[in-house]
């Protein structure tokens, strides 16, 4: 604790007599300051002890005193230390009411004691507060390195939370509470979610204050380098003080320590991840489980899912996100205490595999709640898949990745495509295209009142080739329809005998929509 005007008083070399303000000697002293200036004010930092002997001071005239009083109260002054037997014998009566009535506390210091002694005992007092504040705040760094050591983020903020006399809580990158303690914290701290997430998106290191003077919360990131990789909630109810301070500063180099994996570490990662997953893609998951060992656990096992995603846009000042997806996935299979395997095959496009029906799938249907832009990916879903056909499911992977593009979508899954129907797929403007190209001479032919090849071509492709039929939904005779599909063959040089061929023209009509009617 600093020195306050209390332990001054009682400080038995100093003699001091409280003369006014009793119900405020509890006040801190951050230092003792002699003025003999009838305002010292401009020289006032605040809590100081001011000392003097009334030198230049009317100090019988009462209205001079109660303004002194004022200003110095303004000024922060959390007392006045008066010099007796050297100005005046005794307190002038002015000062002594006029601090009564202020409620500032007034000390009367004796003739034999100097003021260079208060002025030695408050700084040998702030000194000693300084120094247990430091060892306490080693003490505090040794024991959270031990608790980093041997048990882990855990148990580091469990430890912090004692020594503040408050809570703590530790935050992943995605903005939600992996750690807390004690237990009732829990609540308050998640709903800190929304201010961490603002804390993420600024460059590390950043810190903020939340809450109020009953409930203060200190927010600081963690990570090195420009991305946050996690942060802590310290919660007090008053400012932390200089051995908490040093708590949380080495709380947050600990936490920083276990939450930053080396980029020597991370480096090698990818690349065992990168060699399991093309041993998968090339029909070797045997090879691949052999090289994996205990890695990825049962993770190479069915049921797993590909996730091929790549950036939405190409705006070069945005962060890369598949990084920070990668991050997000990660966190979430570490909740859920799965295995996941992620390899940036490229700055444009990251594979993930991860267990069917786990968090990290579960993390990544929750970009589909989203639009491409405000997602920053895109991403494609395989269906689930075994080992050995580990090449389909990415295969199955690139294939709902490259329709998510194309219709604007955060995330597209393989079993979605799958389970509808073809027809909306040729809703694309590169498909409308080709159908146009490939019927606009049938088109130009019609357009000059020769026949009606393109509903002929129709009629005859809805009745699968069989003449009778289709001539009566025509209304006319069959060797006239025959007529118009030699005409068809020789305006588009293709023979209608290929199925390619009937595939081909069945779907530009449906993409033109001339197929239906």
């Amino acid at each position: 604790m600093p020195p306050t005007l209390a332990s001054l008083v009682q400080h038995s070399s100093l003699k001091l007599i409280v003369r006014a303000g009793e119900d405020r000697l509890d006040t801190p002293v951050r230092w003792a300051h002699v003025s003999e200036l009838a305002d010292p004010v401009p020289y006032m930092e605040g809590g100081e002890l001011l000392l003097t002997t009334a030198l230049t001071l009317d100090a019988e005239d009462l209205e001079a005193m109660r303004r002194y009083v004022r200003r110095l109260l303004g000024a922060g002054v959390v007392g006045l230390g008066f010099a007796v037997g050297v100005n005046y014998e005794e307190i002038p009566p002015a000062l002594l009411d006029a601090a009564r009535e202020e409620h500032l506390p007034l000390l009367e210091v004796p003739r034999r004691t100097p003021f260079l002694a208060i002025s030695k005992a408050v700084s040998a007092a702030i000194s000693a507060d300084q120094y247990r504040a430091v060892t306490a705040g080693f003490e505090a760094q040794r024991e959270l390195t031990r608790a980093a050591l041997a048990e882990g983020p855990e148990a580091v903020v469990a430890r912090l939370a004692a020594h503040v006399d408050g809570w703590a809580a530790l935050y992943d990158t995605s903005g939600t509470v992996v750690a807390v303690s004690p237990d009732w914290a829990a609540r308050r701290a998640a709903r800190l979610t929304p201010d961490v997430e603002r804390l993420r998106d600024r460059p590390a290191p950043a810190s903020a204050v939340v809450g109020g003077t009953d409930d203060r919360v200190e927010l600081q990131s963690l990570g090195t380098g420009r991305r946050v990789r996690g942060a802590l909630a310290v919660g007090t109810g008053a400012p932390l003080g200089t051995a908490e301070r040093y708590a949380v500063h080495s709380a947050i180099a600990l936490l920083t320590l276990t939450t930053e994996r080396s980029r020597s570490l991370q480096a090698a990662e990818h690349r065992l991840g990168a060699a399991v997953l093309k041993m998968m893609l090339a029909g070797q998951p045997d090879h691949a489980r052999a090289v994996a060992g205990d890695v990825y656990g049962g993770l190479l096992d069915a049921p797993f899912r590909l996730l091929v995603a790549e950036p939405a846009g190409a705006d070069p000042a945005a962060e890369p996100p598949l990084p920070v997806l990668a991050e997000a996935l990660e966190a979430a299979a570490a909740r859920a205490g799965e295995a996941v395997l992620t390899v940036p095959e490229s700055d444009q496009r990251l594979v993930v595999l991860a267990g069917d029906g786990g968090a990290v799938v579960a993390a990544c249907e929750g970009y589909a709640e989203r639009d491409a832009e405000d997602a920053g990916v895109v991403i494609g879903l395989s269906a689930p898949a075994g080992p050995i056909v580990a090449a389909a499911a990415y295969k199955q992977a690139e294939q709902a990745l490259s329709v998510a593009r194309r219709r604007g979508k955060a995330l597209v899954e393989h079993e979605d495509l799958a389970a509808g129907s073809v027809l909306p797929l040729l809703a694309d403007d590169a498909v409308r295209a080709f159908a146009d190209g490939m019927l606009r001479a049938l088109r130009d032919h019609d357009a000059t009142g020769r026949g009606d090849l393109v509903v002929s071509l129709r009629a005859w492709l809805s009745r699968h080739g069989q003449w009778d039929a289709a001539a009566t939904d025509l209304g006319v005779h069959r060797h006239t329809l025959r007529y118009r599909m030699r005409r068809v063959e020789e305006i588009l040089g293709r023979s209608l005998d290929d199925p390619d061929v009937r595939m081909e023209l069945w779907l530009a009509l449906k993409a033109t929509g001339e197929g239906t009617g």
